[in-house]
C-alpha cells in the first residue's frame, strides 16, 4: 500500500483541480479563516471532468473514474466506470457519505477522507483506515456553501486549522453532482455487505459500472435519478478471497432485488417516507446486479440483474 494517507492522496487531486479551475469550470473560495472551499456546481456550472476530480478525491485516489459507452433502452447514455484495487479504504473508509453535517440551517452528507480523519462513525470499528492526518480532504453534497460556521465546525472535530481543510462542494443537481454519486456503485455494494456482517478484507478488488442520467432540474429530482442508476442499473464484480460457499449465502443477500420497495423509483419511495431515508428499506440500497470472482476456486457467481425499464423511467418520463 502507498506511504500516503488517505487525506495527502486526496489532496494531490484536489490541489490539481484548483490549477485547472477554470477548464474545470470551478471556483475557488477562501474562507475567513483561510479554509479552501472548491464551489463545482453551486454558484459556477461545474463540468463532467470535475465530477471524475470528485469522484477521485471520494476515493482518496485510490480508484480509477471514467465514461464508457452505453445506452439505455436505446437512448445514448454514458455509463460511469469505477475500479480499484483497495475497495475497503477506497469506498467504505473514504467515499461512503457516512458524516451528516449539521451547523445551524446548514446541512450536507459528508464524504472523502475527511472521514477517515474524524473516524467517529462506528463503521471505522470495523474497517481500516482511520487516520492522524496533518490535512483534512471532503466533499459536501448540498446546495449551500459552506460558512465560518461550519468550517469552525469541521475544525473543531476534526482538531485541525482552517488552513489545513479542502472542502469540495456541488449540489446532486449539476453535472459534477450527479456524476460523483453515479461513482459509488462499488461502494454501495461494499456497504451492502457490511451491514451483512461480510468481513470486507477479504474483498481485494471491485468494478462498477451505472448509467449516467441526465441532470434533473432541482435537487429532489436528480436525487431519484442518480439512486435509480443504481438501485436499477448499477452492475458490480467483487473479486474476493473466501469459499464458495459463504460467497453464496452472502451475494444473494447483496442486490437491490433483495428489497420489498423493488421495482418503485426512487423518488416515490423517498416521497413516501416524508423525505426521511432512515425510514426507507435499507436492503434497497445496493446495486442491481453484484458479480463475486472466488480468487481461490476461480468460481464466478453472479446475483440479481439490471432492470432498464425502471432507469428509463426515472431518466426520461
Amino acid at each position: 500500500m502507498s506511504a500516503l494517507l488517505l487525506n495527502e492522496r486526496a489532496l494531490h487531486v484536489a490541489e490539481g483541480m484548483i490549477d485547472e479551475a477554470a477548464t474545470l469550470r470551478i471556483v475557488v473560495h477562501r474562507t475567513t479563516a483561510g479554509a479552501r472551499v472548491l464551489d463545482c456546481g453551486i454558484q459556477t456550472e461545474g463540468g463532467i471532468q470535475a465530477g471524475v476530480a470528485i469522484a477521485r478525491v471520494c476515493m482518496s485516489n485510490l480508484g480509477d473514474v471514467a465514461l464508457v459507452p452505453g445506452d439505455v433502452d436505446g437512448m445514448p447514455c454514458p455509463q460511469l466506470q469505477v475500479v480499484t484495487d483497495d475497495p475497503a479504504r477506497a469506498c467504505m473508509a473514504s467515499q461512503y457519505a457516512g458524516w451528516q453535517i449539521k451547523v445551524g440551517k446548514f446541512f450536507a452528507m459528508g464524504s472523502g477522507p475527511m472521514r477517515a480523519a474524524y473516524g467517529k462513525e462506528e463503521l471505522f470499528a470495523h474497517v481500516s483506515g482511520k487516520e492522524l492526518a496533518p490535512v483534512a480532504v471532503g466533499v459536501l453534497e448540498t446546495r449551500k456553501l459552506p460558512d465560518d460556521a461550519v468550517v469552525a465546525y469541521l475544525c473543531e472535530k476534526l482538531n485541525l486549522t482552517a488552513t489545513q481543510l479542502v472542502l469540495l462542494v456541488a449540489p446532486t443537481a449539476s453535472q459534477a453532482g450527479t456524476l460523483q454519486v453515479v461513482a459509488r456503485s462499488v461502494e454501495m455494494a461494499m456497504h451492502k455487505l457490511h451491514e451483512l456482517k461480510f468481513d470486507l478484507a477479504k474483498v481485494v478488488s471491485g468494478y462498477g459500472v451505472a448509467p449516467l442520467p441526465p441532470v434533473a432540474k432541482d435537487d429532489l429530482a436528480a436525487m431519484g435519478r442518480v439512486n435509480d442508476a443504481i438501485i436499477y442499473g448499477g452492475r458490480v464484480v467483487l473479486w474476493v478471497r473466501a469459499d464458495d460457499e459463504e460467497i453464496a449465502a452472502f451475494g444473494r443477500k447483496v442486490p437491490s432485488t433483495n428489497s420489498s420497495s423493488h421495482g418503485a423509483l426512487f423518488r416515490e419511495l423517498f416521497e413516501r417516507s416524508g423525505g426521511d431515508f432512515y425510514k426507507m428499506d435499507a436492503s434497497l440500497f445496493s446495486p442491481a446486479q453484484v458479480t463475486f470472482v472466488n480468487t481461490r476456486s476461480g468460481l464466478t457467481q453472479v446475483f440479481g440483474k439490471p432492470e432498464m425499464d425502471a432507469v428509463r423511467r426515472s431518466f426520461y418520463e
